[in-house]
């Protein structure tokens, strides 16, 4: 069976890969398992080098990466540029630390020693996004290897050649072969690597449905797993918020990457107070969006990446219209195409799946709040868990407010967003584990306590 990859711009077939034979899985596996011994045995600061080339292949190569980006799932430039910094950054970020969060930590018992070691697992399987396709990958790959662990990835079906040009910027970067690779394969192949000797963990990005899946293959083998999900995260805006910093930061949220982000502002939850200004401000701004061609400059709004995509948010959309919500803005769409225009839908309530369900595209949910405490109850009345923001004009009052929402990533007057210095997760079927930080790295290492008498 053939993986083709589907310019969404243009919906012409770019390349045509093929799924893996078994023999070259368990070849890949084979080497994988080779590798596993002597990487452990480097350095932090031999890993460290190795990361830092790739640092800096990826900045060499930022406009072909882009291309590239753009060609399989629609980013537009300025957003593939974005990402590639940020994962390079990444690197570098954990080749400085990684040292300090791997040390041994010692422990005051009445041993004559007695610490905590963080020891790798062995080989870490990846099965990764198209959403963030250079992001994701080095968001898991950065600190599996500085703990010492080989990687093994699963790119989505619809970016495979963004997954080998990873696997050559690594070759690049001289990483001994077997570190790290590249599985093009479909679901039930997954599940056998999962259930593979030589997999000890396993790192997904990916739907609910997805999680569920691989969490079950998982743990059928006892494998560590840490599972990021999907998200609807609330965006609460209370009476005193700069209501021009707002918008503007709203419109950022909900329309970067077409809106295919599991951290972005998806449920905008309106205080009563503020609500007809913000949702008069925030469409006129939404209005100004120019859906377009990804490599052109003038393009603030890019396609989703696949058409199956945005037909599926369409019929959310339809359901919420049917079911009471108001066409502020767009909700037109042709069939079978990726050009999907900002979309927002006012007095969306529960029994809407633009309420309860995640819209995975440039659609904004409005819902009304009486006043604070309303707004937390209806920012929380979700099953997701991933993150939410709150803008106001006073931050203790935002501080108070966000230490009640029920999300792994709670921000006051900014944007969600994943950084490499803090903690990245969610909670609820959002998923489990940490990525990123000291937290994300000792996720893919056995913490082993020594106790010498």
């Amino acid at each position: 069976m053939n993986i083709e990859s589907i310019n969404p711009w243009t919906g012409r077939v770019e390349y045509r890969y093929r799924y893996m034979a078994e023999a070259e899985v368990a070849a890949v596996l084979s080497q994988a398992a080779s590798a596993i011994a002597a990487w452990a045995e480097r350095s932090i600061a031999e890993r460290a080098r190795y990361l830092q080339n790739a640092a800096r292949v990826l900045r060499e190569r930022k406009p072909e990466i882009a291309a590239l980006m753009a060609a399989e799932m629609g980013k537009l430039r300025s957003e593939s540029f974005a990402e590639i910094e940020k994962s390079a950054a990444t690197c570098d970020y954990y080749a400085e630390h990684a040292a300090d969060y791997l040390a041994d930590l010692l422990v005051a018992t009445e041993a004559h020693r007695s610490y905590v070691r963080y020891e790798p697992l062995g080989a870490v399987f990846a099965v990764m996004p198209w959403n963030f396709p250079i992001w994701q990958v080095f968001r898991f790959l950065a600190p599996a290897l500085m703990a010492g662990n080989v990687a093994i990835l699963k790119h989505a079906v619809n970016v495979p050649r963004t997954a080998d040009l990873i696997a050559e910027v690594m070759h690049v970067a001289g990483l001994p072969a077997g570190v790290f690779s590249v599985l093009h394969i479909d679901n039930a192949q997954a599940a056998r690597v999962i259930a593979d000797p030589v997999v000890r963990a396993v790192s997904l990005t990916g739907s609910e449905r997805a999680g569920r899946s691989v969490a079950a293959s998982a743990g059928q083998h006892l494998k560590k797993c840490v599972l990021e999900l999907g998200g609807s995260d609330a965006f609460v805006v209370l009476d005193d918020a700069d209501l021009d910093r707002t918008v503007a930061a709203a419109i950022a949220s909900r329309f970067g990457n077409a809106g295919q982000t599991c951290i972005a502002a998806k449920r905008f939850v309106l205080v009563d107070a503020i609500a007809e200004r913000f949702l008069a401000a925030f469409v006129g701004a939404a209005a100004d969006l120019r859906l377009g061609d990804p490599l052109d400059a003038e393009s603030s709004l890019a396609p989703m990446a696949r058409a199956d995509l945005a037909d599926a948010l369409q019929t959310q959309v339809e359901a919420s219209i049917s079911a009471g919500a108001r066409i502020v803005l767009g909700a037109q769409h042709q069939a079978g195409s990726t050009r999907y225009a900002a979309t927002v839908l006012d007095h969306v309530v529960p029994g809407m799946p633009a309420y309860s369900e995640e819209m995975f595209g440039p659609v904004a949910s409005i819902l009304r709040a009486r006043d604070d405490a309303d707004a937390v109850r209806i920012a929380n009345d979700t099953t997701f868990g991933l993150g939410g923001s709150v803008w106001t004009g006073d931050r203790e009052r935002g501080d108070r407010i966000v230490r009640q929402l029920q999300v792994g990533a709670g921000f006051v007057n900014a944007i969600v967003r994943s950084d490499a210095r803090m903690p990245f997760g969610g909670t609820k079927s959002s998923g489990y584990g940490r990525e990123l930080a000291a937290h994300g790295i000792h996720e893919f290492t056995n913490i082993k306590s020594v106790y010498i008498a």
